[in-house]
């Protein structure tokens, strides 16, 4: 197997992955904040982050993953102001903020399991993680902190190349934190946010500086140390993680530790720091404020199996933008289905082991993709061709698909092409009367009963129903969404 070679985003270069600890590949994922549903922007990064796992793995680490929950402590603005995204989702309803949290991370979870994402080792809650939050900031706030009435804060002053990570050297990159009178630096954040007079929040605990809550960045500093140990293998996260959550997350992490620079990576918490690029959605709907956004659900109501949303994903690098549409989701639909109908075949044969001229060559390629920072888009024609190759052992075929799968996590075994059908929620007519109408269809043809086919076609049709005559494999069909 080739080197693995990963994109650093702290020292913007392409580096050969070398494990803190030998054998072990230990890596943190920055998780949703459960006051909504997530959409697919968000859970871009999540593929992401499983097709880094199933990479570790396929090159014979043992993968610790961590992604944590966040139920407490991020405001309602990423740049350190506002108010606390899950008290806010809150107010105004009969329901706990304990109860929106579970609601919202079962719902975030469904989309996980969706997408063929593989269960981390740790789901890391933050309210969990309360007291050790507490001890991390006490353990810093002597030599890099300091208390205003609206809580504790952090002095980026005292830790050296505050915003590498971000190449936010100066005040001006800064301008989106919230400005706190009495705050030394602007881009000094919160530790911990004390309660303001004469309010009580759902979510606050005692704390030497005040009943209050921590800050958004601390959770993941904690559960990264206590879970993977301080400096662990790699840190994931959104691009738009690396502006400020994250050059904040390893200022405090060099204070815990006592640690220099980042001129050494080791010193940030993490060796290697990797983030994916936006999915780009040109009507808006990326917004969760606009009060209407595209779900992975929204796309399972319009009859797109979720797994066609991941191959959208697969072909294209995770370092690009990739932008969202609906004939781009169905051209990915299509290429999974064909990809599936070829292995459908293999389904009957044993897999044996995969010895043979034609696949040695396609697995060295597949592996050069991926240890390439995990260009899935090239594996993927990798796994294509394969699939083509005729004439050899069945079983050494279906050895060589699951292998490669194992690593892009498109189940291609455990899908039929049927269940890849288009079907809209609200469709007019269901499965079972299309199955009667083709059969009746296919009997009219056989007769050439060229009127009654037609009229039959066209009676489905009427109902939403394309019928693709052409497939090669027996006729197809795929439902329109019904407004």
């Amino acid at each position: 197997m080739a080197d693995l070679h990963l994109f650093n985003s702290l020292t913007r270069k392409l580096e050969r992955f070398e494990p803190v600890h030998p054998g072990e590949a230990r890596v943190y994922t920055c998780g949703p904040t459960v006051y909504n549903y997530p959409h697919i922007g968000n859970m871009r990064a999540y593929v992401f982050a499983d097709v880094l796992g199933r990479t570790l793995s396929w090159k014979g680490y043992k993968l610790t993953h961590v992604i944590n929950i966040t139920d407490v402590g991020h405001l309602t603005d990423d740049a350190d102001s506002g108010e606390d995204k899950l008290e806010k989702a809150a107010a105004g309803t009969d329901k706990s903020i304990w109860d929106i949290a579970r609601h919202y991370t079962e719902a975030y979870w469904a989309d996980v399991k969706a997408l063929n994402i593989r269960q981390p080792a740790h789901w890391s809650v933050a309210t969990d993680y309360i007291e050790p939050m507490l001890e991390f900031a006490k353990s810093i706030a002597d030599k890099h902190c300091y208390e205003l009435e609206s809580g504790l804060y952090f002095d980026v002053s005292t830790v050296e190349d505050y915003g590498r990570l971000a190449r936010a050297v100066t005040e001006e990159g800064e301008g989106r934190i919230e400005a706190v009178e009495g705050k030394r630096n602007a881009a000094d954040f919160a530790i911990w946010r004390k309660t303001p007079p004469g309010e009580k929040r759902q979510m606050e605990w005692d704390s030497p500086w005040g009943r209050g809550a921590p800050g958004w960045h601390l959770e993941c500093s904690v559960m990264g140390e206590k879970l993977l140990g301080f400096p662990f293998d790699i840190h994931t996260g959104g691009i738009d993680h690396r502006e400020i959550h994250h050059p904040n997350e390893i200022a405090q992490n060099q204070a815990f530790c006592g640690c220099g620079g980042l001129s050494d990576a080791m010193n940030s918490g993490a060796r290697i720091w990797m983030h994916n690029n936006f999915l780009v959605e040109r009507s808006g709907k990326m917004s969760k404020s606009s009060g209407e956004f595209l779900r992975l659900q929204l796309l399972i109501e319009k009859g797109y199996h979720p797994l066609a949303y991941r191959m959208m994903c697969l072909q294209a690098h995770y370092r690009s933008e990739l932008e969202f549409s609906w004939q781009g989701l169905g051209a990915a639909l299509t290429r999974l289905k064909r990809m599936v109908m070829q292995a459908e075949r293999l389904k009957e044969a044993e897999a044996s082991i995969p010895d043979h001229p034609k696949f040695a060559a396609l697995l060295e390629k597949f592996d050069a993709a991926m240890s390439d920072d995990l260009n899935t888009a090239i594996a993927l024609t990798a796994l294509e061709e394969a699939l083509a190759v005729k004439k050899v052992d069945a079983g050494i075929k279906r050895a060589v698909v699951e292998r490669m799968d194992s690593v892009l996590g498109l189940g291609l075994m455990d899908l039929a092409r049927q269940d890849l059908r288009i079907r809209p929620e609200n469709a007019e007519i269901t499965e079972g009367e299309i199955e009667d109408a083709l059969a009746r269809r296919k009997e009219a043809r056989a007769a050439k009963d060229f009127a009654t086919s037609d009229a039959i076609r066209d009676e489905l049709y009427a109902k939403g129903v394309e019928v693709m005559d052409g497939d090669p494999l027996g006729w197809e069909w795929s439902l329109e969404e019904r407004g």
